[in-house]
């Protein structure tokens, strides 16, 4: 194995903290007789440790070895990989250096580890290449990168030779793309010594537009907006604002579900992180995804000068913002900048000379949102048809009378009529209620 590893070139930057790294050195260690027995199997059960966890929080099955393998293969960010993420497979002398470290992993897809399992007496490669794993509910696992790790592990496996091998994994990087951001919809971000980086959101919410009920106009403009940037036209950035609970939100999340196929990626931040805006743009600005970077319920205080680090990112820095993302925010005011009446009255601002100005920078952020959609409460109407609606998706066997009559105690004891109002109310009518499954 030690050989194989050290052949690596375009994929030889695993770390020296790999897992397959780690196992090269102890391979490398056993051929030389260098260490004792024990502490040799010691040093692969730690490895083999790392290997279950990696399985675990990813869903592996079957072939945990080939599993990981491919996940190295998925996730290794270099200039080939890179490259064909954005212009698919192109012909090149790089091909040349790809096919050969491809063919490096088909080996070690197919690696013997029977002698060194009689030598140590050990089994645990032969039981992870066996591999069969307890039932996980999807929230406790990554299940979109599960499935395509596993996918194509089973493909890489049956490969003939390393030109079909080499065609496979190519056209998962021009499908997909290569590292975490190809393999998820969501991320966060996270700050440290190190710099930032983005981490993934491995349960997203599952929700579609078509779930939302009302709003279609609303919807509308949201697609059309979006459906333009993944065609690379011209687009805005889009604030939506209006009434708590009205699903400006999950109008947004949604989107990441219904275009994910079409290369839409998004990148949720905090208020506290817009310093750190400009690298998170810098990180992606050169990927072959859109991304939108998600601030739900923004607002600012007066005292709060965090809008000026959006204002610069979002129009007006020196550099340009990519073409490659947008900003998508929420919140419950339109102008974003709490506003007094003292700010209205030039009177109140005596030491402020130029007061104009001063509130005329407040209220510019918001309009460095060229699509603005407006999310108003329901009517009562509107409101009973998002009742009804959510309950028939639900499968409430409920009489319809019986479930308004509910529905209307609900909102007067829990803030009003609202989507989210009408959620809750069903979510505790199928706690308390039979469905029609049942």
């Amino acid at each position: 194995m030690d050989q194989l590893v050290s052949r690596l070139l375009l994929y030889g930057d695993l770390g020296k903290d790999s897992i397959l790294v780690k196992l090269a050195e102890t391979f490398q260690e056993w051929k030389g007789s260098a260490a004792p027995r024990q502490t040799l199997v010691r040093r692969i059960y730690d490895q083999v440790k790392r290997l279950l966890d990696l399985a675990t929080d990813y869903g592996f099955d079957e072939n945990l070895w080939q599993n990981y393998l491919t996940f190295l293969l998925m996730t290794n960010e270099n200039s080939f990989s890179l490259i064909t993420e954005r212009v698919g497979e192109l012909e090149g002398t790089v091909n040349h250096f790809a096919k050969s470290d491809f063919g490096v992993f088909r080996a070690l897809f197919h690696y013997d580890f029977g002698p060194i399992e009689a030598d140590l007496g050990i089994d645990c490669f032969t039981t992870l290449c066996n591999y069969t794993s307890i039932y996980k509910h999807e929230r406790r696992y990554n299940k979109n990168v599960s499935e395509k790790v596993r996918d194509l592990s089973r493909r890489l496996a049956a490969a003939q030779d390393d030109e079909t091998f080499f065609q496979l994994v190519t056209g998962h990087y021009r499908q997909y793309g290569v590292g975490l951001i190809g393999l998820n919809k969501a991320f966060r971000i996270r700050s440290g010594p190190e710099g930032v980086s983005l981490i993934p959101i491995y349960n997203t919410d599952k929700v579609m537009l078509r779930d939302l009920v009302g709003y279609e106009s609303q919807k509308e403009q949201l697609r059309g907006n979006t459906e333009a940037f993944l065609a690379g036209r011209s687009t805005n950035n889009v604030l939506l604002y209006g009434d708590a609970g009205t699903g400006k939100s999950s109008s947004v999340k949604a989107l990441i579900n219904e275009y994910y196929d079409q290369g839409l990626r998004m990148i949720e931040i905090y208020k506290h992180q817009f310093r750190d805006l400009s690298a998170v743009i810098a990180m992606v600005k050169n990927r072959n995804y859109r991304f939108i970077i998600f601030i739900d319920d923004l607002s600012f205080e007066e005292n709060e000068v965090e809008y000026k680090f959006l204002k610069a990112v979002i129009e007006g820095g020196v550099e340009t913002k990519p073409d490659n993302i947008l900003l998508y925010a929420t919140s419950n005011r339109r102008n974003l900048i709490r506003e007094t009446w003292k700010d209205r009255a030039d009177m109140e601002h005596e030491n402020d000379v130029h007061h104009s100005d001063t509130l005329e920078e407040k209220l510019s952020l918001s309009a460095r949102f060229g699509v603005r959609i407006n999310y108003s409460i329901p009517n009562r109407n509107q409101f009973k048809e998002i009742v009804l609606s959510l309950a028939q998706r639900q499968g409430l066997a409920v009489p319809e009378d019986v479930l308004l009559a509910e529905a209307n105690k609900w909102e007067l004891r829990h803030g009003g009529v609202s989507g989210r109002t009408a959620q809750q109310f069903i979510n505790y009518m199928a706690g308390t209620q039979p469905s029609r499954e049942e």
